[in-house]
Protein backbone atom coordinates (compact mmCIF):
# COMPACT_ATOMS: atom_id res chain seq x y z
CA UNK A 1 0.00 0.00 0.00
CA UNK A 2 1.12 3.23 -0.99
CA UNK A 3 -0.81 6.44 0.53
CA UNK A 4 -2.82 8.24 -1.80
CA UNK A 5 -2.47 5.51 -4.99
CA UNK A 6 -4.76 2.95 -4.82
CA UNK A 7 -8.15 4.35 -3.45
CA UNK A 8 -10.26 1.79 -2.03
CA UNK A 9 -7.95 -0.41 -1.90
CA UNK A 10 -6.06 1.47 0.66
CA UNK A 11 -9.26 2.47 2.44
CA UNK A 12 -9.77 -1.13 2.77
CA UNK A 13 -6.46 -1.97 4.49
CA UNK A 14 -6.44 0.57 6.83
CA UNK A 15 -10.14 0.83 7.73
CA UNK A 16 -9.76 -2.69 8.38
CA UNK A 17 -7.17 -2.61 10.46
CA UNK A 18 -8.50 0.17 12.57
CA UNK A 19 -11.64 -1.92 13.57
CA UNK A 20 -9.08 -5.50 13.88
CA UNK A 21 -6.77 -3.46 16.71
CA UNK A 22 -10.06 -1.59 18.40
CA UNK A 23 -12.55 -4.85 18.25
CA UNK A 24 -9.90 -7.64 19.14
CA UNK A 25 -7.36 -6.31 21.37
CA UNK A 26 -6.39 -9.60 22.74
CA UNK A 27 -5.01 -10.61 19.34
CA UNK A 28 -1.48 -9.02 18.76
CA UNK A 29 -0.76 -7.63 14.91
CA UNK A 30 2.71 -7.26 13.52
CA UNK A 31 2.99 -4.90 10.70
CA UNK A 32 5.22 -4.87 7.86
CA UNK A 33 5.80 -1.68 6.48
CA UNK A 34 7.59 -0.13 3.39
CA UNK A 35 8.89 2.95 3.05
CA UNK A 36 5.85 4.94 2.07
CA UNK A 37 3.15 3.34 4.33
CA UNK A 38 5.52 2.94 7.69
CA UNK A 39 4.45 6.90 9.32
CA UNK A 40 0.62 6.43 7.95
CA UNK A 41 0.03 2.87 9.91
CA UNK A 42 2.03 3.78 12.73
CA UNK A 43 -0.40 7.19 12.93
CA UNK A 44 -3.32 5.12 12.46
CA UNK A 45 -2.48 2.79 14.84
CA UNK A 46 -0.76 4.35 17.94
CA UNK A 47 -3.67 4.06 20.74
CA UNK A 48 -3.12 0.13 20.18
CA UNK A 49 -0.11 -1.46 22.46
CA UNK A 50 -1.17 -5.28 20.92
CA UNK A 51 -0.08 -3.56 17.03
CA UNK A 52 3.86 -4.21 16.36
CA UNK A 53 5.91 -2.87 13.29
CA UNK A 54 8.29 -4.33 11.25
CA UNK A 55 10.00 -2.15 8.15
CA UNK A 56 10.79 -4.07 5.71
CA UNK A 57 12.66 -0.80 4.31
CA UNK A 58 11.98 -0.35 0.77
CA UNK A 59 10.42 1.46 -1.50
CA UNK A 60 7.38 0.03 -2.77
CA UNK A 61 6.97 2.64 -5.67
CA UNK A 62 9.22 0.27 -7.77
CA UNK A 63 6.99 -2.76 -9.40
CA UNK A 64 9.93 -4.89 -9.57
CA UNK A 65 11.79 -4.17 -6.00
CA UNK A 66 8.26 -4.77 -4.37
CA UNK A 67 7.34 -8.12 -6.12
CA UNK A 68 11.31 -9.20 -5.04
CA UNK A 69 10.86 -8.04 -1.64
CA UNK A 70 7.76 -9.80 -1.42
CA UNK A 71 8.62 -13.05 -2.22
CA UNK A 72 12.39 -13.60 -0.74
CA UNK A 73 12.83 -10.59 2.47
CA UNK A 74 9.07 -10.64 3.56
CA UNK A 75 9.02 -14.41 4.18
CA UNK A 76 12.57 -14.05 6.10
CA UNK A 77 10.89 -11.18 8.28
CA UNK A 78 7.17 -13.40 8.90
CA UNK A 79 9.65 -16.40 9.91
CA UNK A 80 11.49 -14.16 12.88
CA UNK A 81 8.89 -12.58 14.01
CA UNK A 82 6.76 -15.84 14.69
CA UNK A 83 3.56 -14.96 13.67
CA UNK A 84 0.64 -17.95 13.22
CA UNK A 85 -0.81 -16.81 10.14
CA UNK A 86 0.11 -14.19 7.10
CA UNK A 87 -2.55 -11.65 6.14
CA UNK A 88 -1.19 -10.41 2.59
CA UNK A 89 -4.57 -7.92 1.71
CA UNK A 90 -2.98 -6.19 -1.90
CA UNK A 91 -3.50 -9.34 -4.28
CA UNK A 92 -0.66 -11.07 -3.85
CA UNK A 93 1.41 -12.91 -1.44
CA UNK A 94 4.54 -15.15 -1.04
CA UNK A 95 4.59 -18.17 -2.93
CA UNK A 96 6.81 -19.79 -0.06
CA UNK A 97 5.81 -18.98 3.90
CA UNK A 98 6.08 -21.33 7.04
CA UNK A 99 2.90 -20.55 7.99
CA UNK A 100 -0.74 -20.74 6.75
CA UNK A 101 -1.66 -17.76 4.43
CA UNK A 102 -4.72 -15.35 3.73
CA UNK A 103 -4.81 -13.34 0.78
CA UNK A 104 -7.43 -10.35 -0.02
CA UNK A 105 -8.11 -10.75 -3.58
CA UNK A 106 -10.64 -7.88 -3.96
CA UNK A 107 -11.28 -8.21 -7.88
CA UNK A 108 -10.36 -9.69 -11.12
CA UNK A 109 -9.83 -6.86 -13.07
CA UNK A 110 -6.50 -7.37 -14.48
CA UNK A 111 -8.66 -10.13 -16.59
CA UNK A 112 -11.60 -8.57 -17.39
CA UNK A 113 -10.13 -5.18 -18.38
CA UNK A 114 -6.59 -6.31 -19.81
CA UNK A 115 -6.08 -2.84 -21.06
CA UNK A 116 -5.83 -1.07 -17.75
CA UNK A 117 -2.09 -2.41 -17.25
CA UNK A 118 0.91 -3.09 -19.90
CA UNK A 119 1.34 -6.79 -21.12
CA UNK A 120 4.50 -7.94 -18.71
CA UNK A 121 2.32 -6.53 -15.67
CA UNK A 122 -0.90 -8.51 -16.17
CA UNK A 123 1.71 -11.48 -16.62
CA UNK A 124 3.32 -11.09 -13.40
CA UNK A 125 0.01 -10.13 -11.88
CA UNK A 126 -1.58 -13.32 -13.67
CA UNK A 127 1.35 -15.12 -12.07
CA UNK A 128 1.17 -13.62 -8.67
CA UNK A 129 -2.81 -13.32 -7.84
CA UNK A 130 -2.98 -17.52 -9.19
CA UNK A 131 -0.10 -18.55 -7.03
CA UNK A 132 -1.65 -16.88 -3.80
CA UNK A 133 -4.69 -17.96 -4.23
CA UNK A 134 -3.58 -21.07 -4.55
CA UNK A 135 -1.17 -21.11 -1.65
CA UNK A 136 -4.11 -19.59 0.63
CA UNK A 137 -5.86 -21.28 2.92
CA UNK A 138 -8.65 -19.04 2.35
CA UNK A 139 -9.35 -15.49 0.15
CA UNK A 140 -10.87 -12.38 1.08
CA UNK A 141 -12.88 -10.69 -1.24
CA UNK A 142 -15.16 -7.51 -1.26
CA UNK A 143 -18.33 -8.92 -2.49
CA UNK A 144 -20.25 -11.54 -3.95
CA UNK A 145 -19.67 -10.25 -7.80
CA UNK A 146 -15.89 -10.87 -7.23
CA UNK A 147 -16.34 -14.20 -5.87
CA UNK A 148 -18.07 -15.48 -8.68
CA UNK A 149 -15.32 -13.74 -10.80
CA UNK A 150 -12.47 -15.33 -8.14
CA UNK A 151 -13.59 -18.27 -8.75
CA UNK A 152 -13.83 -18.36 -12.17
CA UNK A 153 -10.67 -17.01 -13.39
CA UNK A 154 -8.45 -19.04 -10.58
CA UNK A 155 -9.75 -22.23 -9.87
CA UNK A 156 -10.48 -22.33 -6.29
CA UNK A 157 -13.45 -23.60 -4.37
CA UNK A 158 -16.19 -20.90 -3.55
CA UNK A 159 -16.03 -22.43 -0.08
CA UNK A 160 -12.41 -21.13 0.41
CA UNK A 161 -13.55 -17.60 -0.88
CA UNK A 162 -14.99 -15.22 2.05
CA UNK A 163 -16.71 -11.87 1.51
CA UNK A 164 -15.65 -8.90 3.74
CA UNK A 165 -17.44 -5.92 2.29
CA UNK A 166 -16.26 -2.50 2.24
CA UNK A 167 -18.16 0.55 4.53
CA UNK A 168 -18.45 4.21 4.53
CA UNK A 169 -19.16 4.49 8.25
CA UNK A 170 -16.06 6.08 8.98
CA UNK A 171 -16.53 8.48 6.21
CA UNK A 172 -20.21 9.08 7.64
CA UNK A 173 -18.26 10.18 11.13
CA UNK A 174 -16.06 12.27 9.28
CA UNK A 175 -19.14 14.24 7.52
CA UNK A 176 -19.41 17.98 8.08
CA UNK A 177 -23.09 20.08 7.92
CA UNK A 178 -24.13 21.39 4.37
CA UNK A 179 -22.80 24.74 5.27
CA UNK A 180 -19.91 23.94 7.20
CA UNK A 181 -19.04 21.44 3.29
CA UNK A 182 -19.75 24.72 1.45
CA UNK A 183 -17.57 26.68 3.40
CA UNK A 184 -14.88 24.04 3.09
CA UNK A 185 -15.30 23.88 -0.75
CA UNK A 186 -15.68 27.28 -1.16
CA UNK A 187 -11.91 27.48 -0.17
CA UNK A 188 -10.92 24.89 -2.66
CA UNK A 189 -9.36 26.09 -5.90
CA UNK A 190 -12.07 26.45 -8.50
CA UNK A 191 -14.71 29.18 -7.76
CA UNK A 192 -17.51 25.84 -6.81
CA UNK A 193 -20.82 26.71 -6.29
CA UNK A 194 -23.08 24.53 -8.04
CA UNK A 195 -21.50 20.77 -9.32
CA UNK A 196 -21.48 17.64 -10.28
CA UNK A 197 -19.07 15.32 -8.54
CA UNK A 198 -17.00 12.41 -9.93
CA UNK A 199 -14.20 10.35 -7.75
CA UNK A 200 -12.37 7.89 -9.66
CA UNK A 201 -8.62 7.53 -11.19
CA UNK A 202 -8.63 7.18 -14.77
CA UNK A 203 -8.12 3.57 -15.65
CA UNK A 204 -10.22 2.63 -19.03
CA UNK A 205 -12.27 0.85 -17.33
CA UNK A 206 -13.60 3.81 -15.26
CA UNK A 207 -14.77 5.24 -18.31
CA UNK A 208 -15.01 8.65 -16.64
CA UNK A 209 -14.64 10.18 -20.31
CA UNK A 210 -18.56 9.13 -20.75
CA UNK A 211 -19.27 11.44 -17.71
CA UNK A 212 -17.01 14.25 -19.58
CA UNK A 213 -19.32 13.54 -22.84
CA UNK A 214 -22.49 13.43 -20.66
CA UNK A 215 -21.89 16.70 -19.13
CA UNK A 216 -21.21 18.25 -22.45
CA UNK A 217 -24.13 17.39 -23.46
CA UNK A 218 -25.54 19.56 -20.41
CA UNK A 219 -23.12 22.53 -19.86
CA UNK A 220 -25.10 24.76 -21.94
CA UNK A 221 -28.00 24.13 -19.70
CA UNK A 222 -27.07 23.75 -16.06
CA UNK A 223 -24.71 26.12 -14.54
CA UNK A 224 -22.62 23.38 -12.93
CA UNK A 225 -18.69 22.57 -13.17
CA UNK A 226 -17.55 18.84 -13.36
CA UNK A 227 -15.28 18.03 -10.35
CA UNK A 228 -13.00 14.86 -10.42
CA UNK A 229 -11.17 13.61 -8.13
CA UNK A 230 -8.38 10.95 -8.96
CA UNK A 231 -5.16 10.24 -9.99
CA UNK A 232 -4.05 10.19 -13.92
CA UNK A 233 -3.90 6.34 -14.77
CA UNK A 234 -4.08 5.08 -18.40
CA UNK A 235 -7.33 6.42 -19.17
CA UNK A 236 -5.98 9.74 -18.96
CA UNK A 237 -5.70 10.99 -22.70
CA UNK A 238 -9.35 10.21 -23.59
CA UNK A 239 -9.95 11.85 -20.33
CA UNK A 240 -8.14 14.67 -21.36
CA UNK A 241 -9.71 14.55 -25.00
CA UNK A 242 -13.09 14.46 -23.98
CA UNK A 243 -12.74 18.04 -21.56
CA UNK A 244 -10.70 19.44 -24.74
CA UNK A 245 -14.14 19.46 -26.88
CA UNK A 246 -16.41 20.87 -24.20
CA UNK A 247 -17.43 24.47 -24.82
CA UNK A 248 -15.59 25.58 -21.96
CA UNK A 249 -12.96 22.97 -20.63
CA UNK A 250 -12.38 24.67 -17.79
CA UNK A 251 -15.32 24.00 -16.36
CA UNK A 252 -14.11 20.63 -15.46
CA UNK A 253 -12.12 21.16 -12.24
CA UNK A 254 -9.56 18.50 -11.50
CA UNK A 255 -8.00 17.42 -8.14
CA UNK A 256 -5.81 14.29 -7.75
CA UNK A 257 -5.51 13.76 -4.31
CA UNK A 258 -7.76 15.44 -1.48
CA UNK A 259 -7.16 14.86 2.06
CA UNK A 260 -10.64 12.99 3.87
CA UNK A 261 -11.86 16.37 5.23
CA UNK A 262 -11.89 17.89 1.77
CA UNK A 263 -13.50 15.17 0.00
CA UNK A 264 -16.03 14.60 2.51
CA UNK A 265 -17.09 17.94 2.15
CA UNK A 266 -17.32 17.82 -2.02
CA UNK A 267 -19.35 14.75 -1.35
CA UNK A 268 -21.98 16.67 0.80
CA UNK A 269 -22.56 20.04 -1.30
CA UNK A 270 -22.45 18.54 -4.42
CA UNK A 271 -25.66 18.32 -6.27
CA UNK A 272 -25.04 14.82 -7.81
CA UNK A 273 -22.71 12.07 -7.93
CA UNK A 274 -22.05 10.36 -11.26
CA UNK A 275 -20.09 7.08 -11.35
CA UNK A 276 -19.68 5.51 -14.94
CA UNK A 277 -17.54 2.64 -14.13
CA UNK A 278 -17.67 -0.78 -16.41
CA UNK A 279 -16.20 -2.42 -13.54
CA UNK A 280 -15.88 -2.67 -9.76
CA UNK A 281 -15.22 -5.34 -7.20
CA UNK A 282 -17.18 -3.42 -5.12
CA UNK A 283 -17.54 0.07 -5.78
CA UNK A 284 -17.03 2.39 -2.46
CA UNK A 285 -17.49 5.97 -4.10
CA UNK A 286 -20.97 4.93 -4.31
CA UNK A 287 -21.27 3.91 -0.79
CA UNK A 288 -19.57 7.20 0.00
CA UNK A 289 -22.23 9.00 -1.95
CA UNK A 290 -24.59 7.54 -0.71
CA UNK A 291 -23.78 8.01 3.04
CA UNK A 292 -23.03 12.13 1.97
CA UNK A 293 -26.61 12.26 0.83
CA UNK A 294 -26.05 12.36 -2.64
CA UNK A 295 -28.03 11.33 -5.61
CA UNK A 296 -25.92 8.82 -7.33
CA UNK A 297 -26.20 8.19 -11.55
CA UNK A 298 -24.14 4.97 -12.54
CA UNK A 299 -24.80 1.74 -14.40
CA UNK A 300 -25.47 -1.59 -13.50
CA UNK A 301 -21.52 -3.21 -14.26
CA UNK A 302 -19.95 -5.29 -11.93
CA UNK A 303 -20.95 -5.00 -8.22
CA UNK A 304 -22.19 -1.56 -8.50
CA UNK A 305 -25.86 -3.10 -7.69
CA UNK A 306 -25.19 -5.29 -5.10
CA UNK A 307 -23.82 -1.87 -3.43
CA UNK A 308 -26.07 0.63 -4.75
CA UNK A 309 -29.17 -1.83 -4.22
CA UNK A 310 -32.28 0.30 -5.43
CA UNK A 311 -30.90 3.61 -4.07
CA UNK A 312 -29.34 5.06 -7.42
CA UNK A 313 -30.30 5.92 -10.96
CA UNK A 314 -29.30 3.70 -13.08
CA UNK A 315 -28.90 4.23 -16.45
CA UNK A 316 -26.41 2.15 -19.51
CA UNK A 317 -23.49 4.04 -18.45
CA UNK A 318 -21.59 3.47 -21.56
CA UNK A 319 -23.84 5.57 -23.17
CA UNK A 320 -23.07 9.71 -22.90
CA UNK A 321 -26.76 10.33 -23.79
CA UNK A 322 -28.29 8.19 -21.17
CA UNK A 323 -25.69 9.49 -18.42
CA UNK A 324 -26.25 12.87 -19.66
CA UNK A 325 -30.48 12.16 -19.04
CA UNK A 326 -29.74 10.13 -15.69
CA UNK A 327 -27.67 13.43 -14.04
CA UNK A 328 -30.65 15.94 -16.35
CA UNK A 329 -33.32 14.01 -14.25
CA UNK A 330 -32.00 14.01 -10.80
CA UNK A 331 -31.11 18.05 -11.42
CA UNK A 332 -34.53 18.20 -11.54
CA UNK A 333 -36.14 16.89 -8.83
CA UNK A 334 -38.24 18.55 -6.30
CA UNK A 335 -37.05 18.77 -2.63
CA UNK A 336 -39.17 16.41 -1.20
CA UNK A 337 -38.13 13.77 -3.64
CA UNK A 338 -34.60 14.40 -3.29
CA UNK A 339 -35.27 14.25 0.76
CA UNK A 340 -37.10 10.81 0.22
CA UNK A 341 -34.51 9.44 -1.87
CA UNK A 342 -31.42 10.38 0.09
CA UNK A 343 -32.81 9.55 3.10
CA UNK A 344 -33.69 5.83 1.21
CA UNK A 345 -29.85 5.37 0.26
CA UNK A 346 -28.56 6.53 3.59
CA UNK A 347 -30.22 3.65 5.41
CA UNK A 348 -29.05 1.48 3.33
CA UNK A 349 -25.63 1.84 3.20
CA UNK A 350 -25.73 2.42 7.10
CA UNK A 351 -26.15 -1.52 6.53
CA UNK A 352 -22.64 -1.66 5.63
CA UNK A 353 -19.86 -1.16 8.55
CA UNK A 354 -16.29 -1.87 9.34
CA UNK A 355 -17.13 -3.56 12.25
CA UNK A 356 -18.94 -6.07 10.32
CA UNK A 357 -15.63 -6.78 7.89
CA UNK A 358 -13.08 -6.81 10.77
CA UNK A 359 -15.29 -9.63 12.41
CA UNK A 360 -15.54 -11.52 9.42
CA UNK A 361 -11.72 -10.96 8.25
CA UNK A 362 -10.61 -12.17 11.86
CA UNK A 363 -12.88 -15.43 11.68
CA UNK A 364 -11.54 -16.43 8.39
CA UNK A 365 -7.89 -15.55 9.79
CA UNK A 366 -8.93 -17.69 13.15
CA UNK A 367 -10.37 -20.76 10.79
CA UNK A 368 -7.16 -20.48 8.87
CA UNK A 369 -4.69 -20.77 11.17
CA UNK A 370 -6.19 -23.62 13.00
CA UNK A 371 -5.58 -24.70 16.69
CA UNK A 372 -1.64 -24.88 16.60
CA UNK A 373 0.48 -22.01 16.09
CA UNK A 374 3.00 -22.37 13.35
CA UNK A 375 5.34 -19.71 14.39
CA UNK A 376 5.99 -20.41 17.46
CA UNK A 377 4.09 -17.59 18.93
CA UNK A 378 0.40 -17.60 19.99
Amino acid sequence: MIPGEVGGAETYLRETLRALASNSPEHSQVLFTNIENDAALKEDLAAYPQVAFVSLNFRAGNRVNRVIREQIQLPAAVRRAGVDILWSPGYTAPLRVACPQVTSILDMQYKTHPEDLMALARWTTDILVRGAARNSRQVLTISEFSKTEITKHTGIASKNVVVTPLAADALAAALPSESEARDAVARLPGDLRRYILAVSNTYPHKNLEAAVEAFGRLENTIPHKLVVVGQPRLGEKKFLAAASKLSDPSRVQRYHHLEREALAALYVAADVFVFPSLYEGFGLPVLEAMVAGVPVVTGRFGSIPEVGGDTCMYVDSRSPEALAAGIGDVLGWGVERRKRHVEQACRHAGSFNWKRTAGRTLAALIAAAGQEPCGGRK
